[in-house]
């Protein structure tokens, strides 16, 4: 079957799938921050009226990211160094304010677990979520009849019942426009790629507090839970801190997997602040999980922590170096990755139709990129007709003539040059892959 034709299908059989999810009273568990985002609305001229005003006398080409955010000037080369390199980052603030003032902004959902939630709800899938911030703003914002999060009875309720506890989380989002031109002077730079820079002013998510009611339902309730998702420990700077919570997941997922032997864990990777926290990440955690999920820009930085160096422009360095990673850290099932061009699996075959997985994944991820928002089941039908990446198209076919075929399913995305919006759209795609884990079975 074409891949064309593949995208139909699956976008057909939609209703049934999740119809079927309903009726088993089966739903991914979606971990484990949350947090309130400012969307910024990014202007080049505001940027080049500030900068003109702030920066004269620099270079745009040596314009650094700075450890901390303080000043004005922090703030202006941190998002020239990104904007100008077409690349995705996280940068620490000391005061927000410093955004909000130059920037207007509307409230948004940010967390990976919280944001896959909002995809999957948008087209009437249900889902559980663990709560981080669980301020008034982000309560209202989750607020639907398919998400999920667990009572202090242990019991699943929906946001609007939440009793606010912890500390309000704040991240600004700034998204960069492809073709946008950033100008200081005479100096001239066209930005090359839509991205978007997250600046933080980490507050709970320093500590990531993890909820023992949401973790007990999770492990009581295994057979129900189709999919376990861990994301989100990048945010942790304290190394005692994150060992104790990498302890205490991996007690978690015996547990899980006890009363559900077929449950899927997922781990979402991320950008890290921190080389060695990274690094702890992966070796206490990869070893843990069925699937091990990143962007191609992470898969590179991941492997040139272990001196292995990969062309993220050549399909088949990708696929060594994830083989690599399977190998070196015994990841149990394999790794995905996904770009704005394609998406990948490569690992040992799964009962779940994984290929139909990283279809939905895409075209979630692809819905939101386009519409700014989380897409409906009528919106995601218009990405049918959109092209798939001639990118894409060619990787897959570079697969199919190579000794790496097997065990390896690639599916090119549907493509958009300039996409609306750049945010949570690895997370759209996360929350869409869980769709096609359907199997509870006990041992």
């Amino acid at each position: 079957m074409k891949m064309e034709d593949k995208y139909k299908v699956a976008f057909d059989d939609l209703d049934n799938v999740i119809s079927l999810r309903k009726e088993k009273n089966i739903f991914p568990a979606m971990g484990y921050t949350s947090n309130l985002d400012l969307l910024c609305d990014f202007q080049i001229d505001i940027l080049n009226r500030l900068l003109k005003e702030n920066m004269q006398g620099w270079n745009l080409k040596d314009m650094k990211p700075v450890p901390k955010i303080i000043t004005i000037e922090d703030l202006l080369q941190t998002m020239v160094f990104y904007a100008i390199n077409g690349i995705g980052g996280e940068a620490d603030i000391e005061n927000i304010n410093l955004v909000t003032k130059n920037f207007q902004y509307t409230k948004g959902m940010g967390g990976t677990a919280t944001q896959g939630a909002m995809a999957l709800a948008t087209i009437k899938c249900p889902s559980v979520v663990h709560l981080t911030d669980d301020s008034k703003d982000v309560c209202e914002i989750l607020s639907s009849p398919y998400i999920y999060t667990v009572s202090e009875k242990g019991r699943l309720i929906h946001t609007n019942e939440v009793i606010s506890k912890g500390e309000q989380e704040i991240h600004c989002i700034i998204q960069f426009k492809k073709g946008d031109v950033i100008e200081l002077g005479e100096q001239k730079a066209s930005i090359p790629a839509s991205n978007r820079l997250i600046i933080t002013k980490i507050t709970i998510n320093e500590y990531v507090p993890f909820d023992q009611n949401y973790f007990n339902y999770i492990e009581s309730n295994a057979v129900n839970i189709s999919s376990n998702v861990l994301s989100s420990f990048n945010a942790l700077m304290d190394k005692k801190v994150l060992e104790e919570h990498l302890t205490y997941v991996k007690k978690h997922i015996l547990k899980y997997k006890e009363k559900n032997i077929k449950g899927i864990v997922f781990f979402e990777d991320a950008h890290y602040h921190d080389n060695e926290i990274k690094k702890l990440c992966i070796e206490s955690l990869y070893s843990k999980v069925d699937i091990v999920s990143l962007n191609e820009e992470e898969l590179k930085y991941t492997l040139m922590m272990y001196d292995y160096k990969i062309d993220i422009t050549d399909i088949l360095s990708c696929i060594r170096g994830i083989r690599c990673l399977i190998d070196k850290f015994h990841i149990k099932k394999g790794i995905i990755v996904h770009t704005k061009d394609y998406s990948m699996y490569v690992g040992e075959e799964l009962e779940a139709d994984i290929e139909r997985g990283l279809i939905y994944g895409n075209l979630i991820a692809t819905a939101k990129a386009m519409f700014g928002w989380y897409g409906t089941k009528e919106q995601i039908e218009k990405i049918l007709t959109l092209p798939l990446s001639k990118v894409g198209l060619s990787n897959k076919e570079i697969v199919s003539k190579s000794e790496y075929r097997d065990g390896i399913k690639i599916v090119p995305s549907k493509y958009i040059d300039k996409p609306k919006y750049t945010i949570g759209l690895g997370d759209s795609f996360v929350a869409g892959v869980q769709i096609c884990f359907e199997y509870t079975t006990t041992k």
